[in-house]
């Protein structure tokens, strides 16, 4: 069977143990069509970058899914139907992921930035030198208009 993640985002109204009751029942709906939830995260009540259907915040929900595609469908039909449901998305993957998401690892566990160090010494970069007498500064040759502004010329 072929692998998926899928994340809901419910309404910001719903308390967490509803926002459970809904995954519960989606997950129930995937065993009954012969799939299987392999890891359920719940990512909390999270900001929403602009408004949708009226809401700020949104309860997020991860499935890490092993199903076929009929089961797959009647899942996210459901969500579709479900008044609590804000937007979904599904997307297929080659494998799931193992261990918790990207979204539940600490900043200092996921290594994206590196360690950088004191940055209030900037001492270490060196006198740049004698750039010399550079002259003037050159101008290129182009119209100097506005947008939509032409050089007279048919176009």
């Amino acid at each position: 069977m072929p692998f998926y993640e899928n994340v809901f985002i419910a309404r910001q109204d719903l308390a967490t143990a509803q926002v459970d009751a809904l995954a519960d029942a989606f997950t129930a709906i995937l065993k009954d069509k012969g799939g299987n939830v392999t890891k359920k995260e719940y990512w909390g009540l999270r900001s929403l970058t602009y408004r949708i259907k009226k809401n700020r915040k949104g309860h997020y929900m991860l499935f890490n899914i092993d199903a076929p595609p009929a089961a797959l469908q009647e899942m996210e039909r459901n969500m579709r139907l479900n008044e609590d449901v804000i937007r979904f998305l599904t997307v297929r993957v080659d494998q799931l992921e193992e261990g918790p998401s990207a979204m539940l690892q600490k900043r200092d566990e996921r290594g994206d930035r590196g360690d950088r160090g004191d940055r209030g010494d900037r001492g270490d970069r060196g006198d740049r030198g004698d750039r010399g007498d550079r002259g003037p500064r050159q101008m290129m040759d182009r119209p100097r208009g506005g947008r939509g502004q032409s050089d007279g010329g048919d176009a």
